[in-house]
């Protein structure tokens, strides 16, 4: 029998769960929170029936990290790419996931001592109970076969085989592939191996108990990322929803990224193959609809829940295939994010300018695949680490994230959106003050410097002058707002026009596409629920002049009033030295995503915050404000704000 966590949720090692248990090592397996390469060994993730070969699986040293085999800190063999060559052969394209092999039925959802065990279509697994939490946690289950070999730059393919006993679900996947995972903060612990996900929920939970689900979607610009990141932790918000009486069911995914999951060519197209992360998520949902229901999970109350990168993702499956309902989730939230393009378009295109094509044709003459008659197949066989080391060069574009390609995607979103196709779904939406911090640029300091920001983004002569006078240096008119004046001293170098240019870059990346699409979902298109918010709050480890940026939301939104990663990641704890109404707050927003995911409506069990978070009213928009600021933490407030600047902005972009 697996040991149980004992200690607290931060004592016994803890990634994107909080509390993991520590888990135990394998033969050949080291763990350490910051690797050096060493010998190869077998990865292990889903080994086949383990215990009953090996018997119970010994204790060995762990760190306070999750623990990541040492074959992932290094470029590793050709075999240690594949999960035990369990899943080799390349199925046909099926509206299903799983194509089953007959097996022995076992029971859909039991516990044997405090080792949790699920049947799921293809097979069984035994996962984790964490008792600080009383969860169970699965984890790095694949839901397709692993896309690598000849299944690299392919749309996913469902998993294809089925299994007697019951395979380890105890650990996390290595992150996807991505641009700077070799430095990334997480470490070089990535793979093409990744496709896969992770379940937490209440401990002991029935297999019949149809509990509402929500499928976290990461960010990361599509580059970089995955479910394993610590801030992303789901056991405190699913913790939350019992103590609300509103249980759920929390999972997170992996997907393809960067040029692994987003080329694009000519050669791409041909094979149909565009938007492979994307594809990836997909596929993931309909995993879940298939096997979300042996966890306790209800498949036809799913909501799908995302961050930035994540939150255009999410938009990406609202209309993909022309908005195509396949009934794979019932209500959507969206922080920080909508993948609208933004762009002026009145500019034609240097003649310098790189294309997708050029950057095709730089890899494939970066990886000696120049002189193969079919670039693309001999693509597929160059070593993952050597095709991993040409992408991260500057060579190549450090932003694949998604195209137009004529099939998951028929339109730029926009179009779809203005012409109706999209799912129907309520949604829940929103942004930061002061996104522009990170969607900006530095060093605007002249007029001449702000014309030409302007003009990189597509904007010609007359827009450049409409816009300068919808946003004026002036500098109490921009943001962000705890900035008084100009930036100086230290940050002399963020440059005069900070306010000016952040007030422009937020409303362009973030609080436009925020009002666009909650008119459209809410008004005669779409006739749904929106609940749309602003986050306002200055969180340790951000000046006055960076703001309420981007990103600032999510650890309120998870309750994750530990920090728990952010040390790590960002070397500070967003709640460290902070009064008690920032938990507070943390406290009321976690309840409200609650709510919206347990009953479609933010205000289910919200607590006694006095304020009730209208639906969006196209005629009378008004929104929640979340601001430690103020004396309820909470407020409504009409969404009006830059409304003559906002509007323009949503009339040259998106109408």
């Amino acid at each position: 029998m697996l040991p149980k966590c004992q200690g607290r949720a931060d004592s016994c090692g803890a990634f994107a769960s909080a509390g993991l248990e520590p888990f135990p090592a394998t033969p050949g397996r080291h763990w350490s929170r910051g690797m050096t390469p060493g010998s190869s060994s077998s990865r292990g993730l889903a080994m086949v029936d383990f215990i009953s070969q090996h018997g119970e699986q010994p204790r060995g040293p762990m760190s306070d990290l999750l623990p990541v085999p040492q074959s992932m800190a290094q470029p590793p063999d050709d075999d240690n790419m594949t999960r035990l060559n369990l899943l080799a052969t390349l199925s046909t394209a099926c509206a299903t996931v799983s194509a089953l092999v007959p097996r022995q039925a076992v029971p859909a959802n039991t516990t044997t001592g405090t080792v949790p065990t699920v049947d799921l279509k293809n097979g069984s697994y035994y996962g984790v109970y964490n008792e600080p939490h009383d969860q169970d946690f699965f984890l790095g289950m694949p839901y397709a076969q692993p896309p690598v070999d000849n299944l690299r730059f392919r749309v996913p393919q469902p998993l294809n085989s089925s299994w007697d006993g019951t395979r380890n679900a105890t650990e996390y996947s290595p992150l996807c592939f991505g641009y700077g995972s070799d430095t990334w903060v997480l470490g070089n612990h990535v793979s093409e191996d990744c496709l896969t996900i992770n379940v937490v929920r209440p401990h002991g939970v029935a297999a019949d108990a149809k509990l509402p689900v929500a499928v976290w979607i990461h960010g990361g610009g599509l580059t970089n990322g995955g479910s394993a990141d610590p801030r992303y932790n789901l056991s405190f918000i699913v913790e939350q929803g019992v103590r609300m009486g509103s249980p759920f069911v929390a999972a997170s995914i992996n997907y393809r990224l960067h040029a692994w999951g987003f080329l694009w060519s000519d050669e791409i197209k041909a094979e149909g193959a565009g938007n492979l992360g994307f594809r990836d998520q997909r596929l993931a949902l309909h995993w879940v609809r298939e096997n979300i229901a042996a966890f306790g999970g209800d498949p036809t109350h799913v909501t799908l829940w995302s961050e930035s990168a994540g939150s255009r993702s999410v938009a990406s499956q609202m209309l993909a295939y022309g908005g195509r309902d396949e009934g794979l989730y019932r209500a959507a939230i969206l922080q920080s994010g909508t993948g609208l393009g933004t762009d002026f378009g009145e500019l034609e295109a240097s003649s310098s300018a790189a294309t997708w094509q050029d950057y095709y044709d730089t890899i494939v003459n970066k990886t000696n695949c120049s002189a193969a008659s079919d670039t693309l197949s001999c693509l597929r066989g160059v070593p993952a680490w050597t095709l991993s080391d040409v992408l991260n060069t500057t060579a190549t574009n450090p932003a694949f994230t998604g195209v137009v390609d004529g099939e998951f995607l028929e339109a730029p979103r926009h179009e779809l959106v203005n012409e109706g196709k999209f799912t129907r779904v309520p949604l829940l939406i929103g942004a930061n003050s002061d996104e522009g911090t990170q969607f900006g640029v530095k060093g605007v300091n002249t007029t001449a410097q702000w014309q030409a920001y302007l003009r990189s983004g597509g904007a010609g002569n007359l827009t450049i002058e409409v816009l300068s006078a919808l946003y004026p240096d002036i500098p109490r008119l921009g943001t962000p707002a705890t900035l008084q004046g100009r930036p100086s001293g230290a940050q002399a170098n963020f440059g005069a026009m900070w306010k000016r240019v952040n007030a422009f870059a937020g409303d362009r990346a973030q609080h436009g596409p925020r009002r666009f699409f909650a008119r459209n979902w809410a008004g005669p298109r779409g006739n749904q629920s929106v609940y749309s918010y602003n986050f306002n709050v200055l969180v340790n480890g951000m000046t006055p002049a960076e703001g309420v940026n981007h990103f600032q939301e999510v650890a309120f939104v998870f309750n994750n009033t530990d920090g728990l990663g952010y040390e790590t990641a960002v070397a500070v704890n967003p709640f460290e030295g902070k009064p008690e109404t920032f938990k507070a707050l943390a406290e009321i927003m976690s309840r409200m995503w609650v709510g919206f995911i347990a009953k479609g409506d933010p205000n289910a069990n919200a607590g006694a915050t006095g304020v009730k978070w209208p639906r969006y009213d196209v005629e009378n928009p008004e929104i929640m404000g979340f601001d430690v600021n103020v004396t309820d933490l909470v407020h409504v407030q009409p969404d009006t704000y830059r409304a003559e600047a906002v509007e323009y902005l949503i009339r040259k972009l998106w109408s």
